[in-house]
């Protein structure tokens, strides 16, 4: 099985909003790492729109469908969102996504930093799941490796998880022996919830040291990475050639 990489160009569209204009362009970023080899495209439009903006979801979901050509998942588009904040059930309404995955962040955030409480959260997350599942969108919730969290996912009707990896990330940059004791923590909760049906995504400070022992997991759907490849690009490599190096670092 391959691991899908999908691009997220939320920090594109971060630089060029320090600036009036429309440069760096994440529509033509999208096009350059597509052109690369990258399967799908990631976006978070957050409310205050200090990334992605609501104005560029609907051209790249165009641009997805185009590079797709018509064949069911070859390319795929994501949008990442607290379903509960600012319209993000709007915009996922007009745009279609082939996935959802939703993120219970806070508009205070630097970025997301916590998976969802199900315990709490199940009953609200579960008709947001239906309303977002009945638009032909694949629905993933983004959870921490916690056993008894996940167990708790497929009563909401979502069909993946995606593992919240920046403690993964920590525990390998430290490289001390914790980074096998907490490899093992998301290897036991990615099987854990393959057998209970949910598909497994990764995301969140994934790089390329560290991304090829990740995917080792085994049944590794997808990755969302951003921040790192778009470092990545901006230091060392190039947009397509970083895309291809995160390709490469997953075996393909």
């Amino acid at each position: 099985m391959t691991t899908r990489l999908s691009v997220n160009v939320n920090k594109v569209a971060l630089l060029r909003n320090s600036r009036e204009g429309e440069v760096p362009s994440p529509l033509e970023a999208a096009r350059i790492a597509l052109d690369a080899g990258a399967h799908g495209i990631t976006v978070h439009p957050r409310p205050d729109e200090r990334h992605v903006r609501r104005s560029d979801v609907l051209p790249l979901a165009e641009l997805v469908r185009e590079a797709a050509g018509g064949v069911a998942g070859e390319v795929e588009y994501n949008i990442e969102g607290n379903p509960f904040l600012g319209d993000y059930l709007a915009i996922a309404g007009e745009a279609k996504p082939d996935q959802c995955t939703l993120v219970p962040d806070d508009p205070a955030q630097k970025t997301s930093d916590h998976g969802w409480d199900l315990k709490r959260d199940a009953g609200r997350v579960k008709p947001v799941v239906e309303h977002l599942k009945a638009l032909g969108c694949r629905v993933s919730l983004f959870m921490d490796p916690v056993i008894e969290q996940i167990e708790l996912a497929p009563a909401t009707g979502a069909d993946r998880i995606e593992l919240y990896t920046e403690g993964y990330a920590r525990a390998i940059a430290a490289g001390s022996p914790e980074a096998d004791r907490v490899h093992e923590q998301y290897a036991a909760a990615a099987r854990r919830a393959q057998e209970l049906g949910l598909g497994v995504n990764g995301g969140h400070d994934l790089n390329l040291e560290n991304l090829g022992r990740f995917v080792s997991i085994g049944g590794i759907l997808e990755v969302s990475i951003g921040h790192a490849l778009t470092a990545d690009a901006l230091l060392h490599h190039g947009l397509a050639e970083a895309v291809r190096r995160y390709l490469a670092a997953m075996g393909q």
